[in-house]
């Protein structure tokens, strides 16, 4: 059966990639509406390509410029901008399956919008579980979403998981551990006294994977790695304990289970985010995604080690914030949102984004969430608290 797509987020790299499967299988998919935030001239190509029904922008300064655009490729597009317009295209009666790639909490209404509506949500925005886990799969369960993980890790899990299993029962699934690889960055092998004079431009040089700024960032202070674990809790209901992060540079191996009799199943692949993507577009068959085969015979070899809490931070400040639960981790993914932001701009060293996140956490947050409005809230005081921190770090 055909598909119809609404990709959030289309003009990133996860959006690019999925672009990309989608080509390759014509036959396959529909695209309903593309979304792009203010990359106005990228998304316009895209719509000439793809020929959505719908392109969404963030304003209507982006939404004329883009209009303008579609006018002289003589696309007829329908423009419009705004959250209330992602979150309409998410939940439209038209669409199959939403690929929720925006960035940040800011992808979070129109992913839960998409599950509020039923849609298969293909689920590469880590912050909406991050942020409001509990919340948005309670309402995918309640509405019958399906929820399927395209991060490489989480994708890696689903994969090697046994038949019927069920989230929250790993025990009784004969698991003992879910194991998530990372790379460790650029910087794994850096003096650590070195750390505190990183540029941005040599933090989002990621030695394996093709990724944008912030989560590229993230990755080289491991708090990507962090914010997936939090991430894996939801999706597998799977406790602290259930859940180990292991150092692997090569990024051949994505991510393993642990069973109970000993066994350790691991899924591997050519460090590519269109094998996850085509696996989840796919379901239930295997499709072509344009991928490069795995050599073995020039990988030469595969490394681990344990992660280093002194040397990434943010990944101990992640588990626990996982482990003390309720706005906590939303608090976590606000904090590190703007110290990112900040490092980007040259406002604060790359050591200080720890800093930021510790900072706003030992200021408190509330037991449990139970709405968007008190979440959101949740995030916009956190995000005044770490620029407060911001400005009282900056140089």
């Amino acid at each position: 059966m055909k598909q119809t797509l609404t990709i959030l987020g289309a003009t990133g790299s996860i959006g690019i990639s999925t672009l990309d499967v989608v080509a390759r299988h014509p036959g396959k998919f529909d695209i309903f509406a593309l979304t792009g935030h203010r990359q106005t001239a990228k998304l316009a190509e895209q719509c000439a390509r793809f020929a959505p029904q719908f392109a969404v922008v963030a304003d209507a300064q982006a939404a004329a410029d883009l209009a303008a655009r579609l006018k002289t490729l003589n696309v007829r597009t329908e423009v419009l901008h705004g959250v209330q317009a992602l979150i309409d295209v998410a939940a439209a009666e038209e669409v199959d399956g939403v690929m929720a790639a925006i960035v940040g909490a800011a992808g979070l209404p129109p992913t839960l919008a998409a599950a509020q509506a039923g849609k298969t949500v293909y689920l590469a925005n880590k912050e909406t579980l991050v942020v409001a886990g509990a919340l948005f799969m309670d309402t995918a369960r309640a509405a019958g979403a399906v929820v399927l993980p395209v991060d490489s890790e989480h994708n890696a899990v689903y994969q090697v998981l046994p038949p019927g299993f069920t989230a929250g029962r790993l025990k009784e699934s004969g698991i003992a551990s879910i194991i998530l690889t990372a790379s460790g960055g650029p910087f794994l092998h850096t003096d650590a006294a070195a750390l505190d004079r990183i540029t941005p431009e040599q933090a989002v040089k990621h030695p394996n994977w093709q990724m944008g700024r912030k989560i590229s960032v993230d990755s080289a202070s491991m708090m990507n790695k962090g914010l997936e674990l939090i991430e894996a809790h939801w999706l597998f209901g799977a406790a602290a304990q259930e859940l180990e992060v292991v150092v692997h540079p090569q990024s051949v191996i994505h991510s393993m289970v642990r069973y109970t009799d000993g066994s350790v199943l691991a899924q591997m692949g050519t460090p590519d985010m269109r094998t996850p993507i085509a696996y989840c577009l796919g379901l239930p068959e295997r499709i072509e995604a344009g991928v490069a085969p795995l050599d073995f015979g020039r990988l030469g070899g595969l490394t681990f080690q344990a992660p280093d809490f002194d040397r990434f931070p943010c990944l101990k400040l992640a588990y626990e914030a996982m482990r003390s639960g309720g706005s906590a981790p939303c608090v976590l993914n606000a904090a590190n949102e703007v110290a990112v932001a900040a490092f980007l701009d040259g406002r604060i060293r790359f050591t200080d984004i720890a800093g930021v996140v510790a900072e706003c956490l030992a200021g408190g947050y509330s037991d449990g969430l139970g709405s968007v409005a008190d979440l959101l809230a949740q995030d916009e005081k956190t995000r005044a608290d770490a620029w407060a921190a911001v400005t009282r770090l900056g140089n």
